[in-house]
């Protein structure tokens, strides 16, 4: 696979370890464990970290406190699949296959992943790296796109796009809750269930000499808004005048960091935290609909302002990662690729489009807004018809479509950050510019196919069945 656009190019061999905690010249650790938390659905202001008044999170809280905080952090797209390609490949979502939301109904699903694409466990696995996926995958039903042949030794979650009830984990009247290979059918509130399966993999980790790399991704806050009743109770006690449907997300969020404390306490005990890279990010912006807080910025889930894909985003690793630390660094899910790799010490060897935030993570000098970055969505119904839309950003610059029928609109983001008055862009260099960008990666994007050759086929037997 080769993707040509604006590369952040990050190739090298990779190396094998075993866990210590020595430290290498620059101060790292060699080899350090990786545990990256996923949110779905999480605004960028809906932690009180992040501003949030009316919510508690002090356990999310604690990993933006005692590391890095990152203020100008994006998800690759409004939505999850896309976003969750980016992650795990390091590349733009439609140069992988992944335009849009993976869907149990085939013609209402959008990407098939790529099998040419490199996932982050099988690069990790070069260094002996023990890969875990806990909770939710998102990037297929089926095989061959599977997590265990995708590159994750072991998982315990969920394969589809949504649960219709937390506790029931039903969708589409399909069970989706695998262990491994195997249909499971556990008892409980998903958020608990796949903490608990955390706290079972991390002590078993204990007694392994090899690293891990646990991605624990979790469905919470995606709606159905249903957190546990005793804690919906909770906050409206709490919370005079807070109306019923906030009430709900403010109680499931508190619900997902009781649950993140939990985890974080087992890595306390085990004394695993002292070398461990943590990490926590959302997958888009926060829904609306669902009275969701995605701080000053305009728009939410499904939009392309920056209120769709503007995410909370912050790394703790002791010793490290100086406490406090607040970075305006431009980051995108998929600089989350790089970054690991480097910090394992398992350098890729293809190309791929994030680069790697470890001179951040160091507190070193680093420019990374010097580039020109996309976002996407690809969907259907009424108001998308199945076509793609777009966003480019060059520093402060950013050009979008809201949908796929919509006029391109100019912003500058430096003097208008949350996206209220478009300027006028005809004869505007910085305009065109980015348009000839965006117009090439649209073009690279067209010789990737994001249905199956067995899909395709399915879809046009079903078409010529009506």
């Amino acid at each position: 696979m080769k993707n040509n656009f604006l590369k952040g190019i990050f190739i090298g061999t990779a190396v094998s370890c075993s866990i210590t905690s020595s430290v290498t010249a620059g101060n790292l650790p060699q080899c350090p464990n990786v545990l990256l938390i996923l949110a779905d659905d999480l605004g960028y202001g809906d932690l009180s970290i992040q501003g949030a008044t009316d919510l508690k999170t002090p356990n999310i809280d604690r990993i933006f406190k005692e590391g890095v905080r990152f203020t100008n952090s994006y998800a690759n797209s409004t939505v999850s699949s896309p976003s969750r390609a980016a992650l795990m490949t390091g590349c733009y979502p439609d140069l992988v296959g992944v335009p849009g939301v993976i869907r149990t109904k085939e013609n209402d699903s959008w990407g098939y992943l790529s099998p040419n694409a490199t996932l982050l466990p099988n690069e990790l696995k070069k260094a002996r790296y023990n890969t875990a996926l806990i909770g939710k995958w998102h990037l297929g039903l089926e095989a061959p796109n599977l997590p265990n042949q995708r590159g994750f030794d072991e998982f315990y979650g969920f394969l589809g796009d949504m649960m219709e009830d937390y506790y029931s984990h039903i969708r589409e009247k399909n069970n989706y809750m695998r262990i491994n290979n195997r249909v499971v059918t556990p008892n409980g509130h998903a958020t608990e269930i796949f903490t608990n399966w955390a706290l079972e993999y991390l002590q078993r980790q204990e007694k392994e000499k090899n690293p891990f790399f646990l991605y624990l991704a979790y469905n919470a806050p995606h709606d159905p808004i249903q957190p546990p009743k005793e804690w919906l109770a909770k906050v409206k006690e709490r919370e005079a005048g807070i109306t019923d449907k906030r009430a709900g997300l403010v109680a499931l969020i508190e619900h997902l960091d009781d649950q993140v404390g939990r985890v974080l306490n087992q890595l306390e005990k085990s004394g695993q935290i002292n070398n461990t890279l943590i990490i926590f990010v959302s997958d888009n912006g926060g829904n609306l609909n669902f009275a969701a807080n995605n701080g000053p910025y305009r728009g939410g889930k499904g939009d392309l302002y920056d209120g769709g894909i503007r995410i909370p985003a912050g790394m703790m690793w002791k010793n490290v990662i100086k406490p406090g630390q607040i970075s305006d660094n431009l980051l995108l899910l998929m600089d989350l690729y790089p970054t690991i790799c480097e910090v394992a010490g398992c350098k890729t060897d293809h190309p791929i489009d994030g680069i790697s935030l470890l001179p951040t993570l160091q507190g070193k000098p680093q420019v990374t807004n010097n580039r020109t970055v996309c976002f996407m969505r690809r969907e259907g119904g009424m108001n998308y018809g199945g076509s793609i839309y777009y966003s480019a950003r060059y520093q402060n610059y950013k050009i979008l479509q809201n949908t796929p029928w919509e006029e391109m609109q100019f912003f500058n983001l430096e003097a208008d950050p949350y996206e209220k008055s478009p300027l006028p862009k005809n004869g505007v260099p910085e305009y065109q510019k980015l348009f000839r960008q965006l117009t090439e990666h649209i073009s690279s994007s067209g010789a990737v196919p994001w249905k199956s050759q067995a899909q395709v086929k399915n879809l046009t037997i079903t078409s010529n069945q009506k």
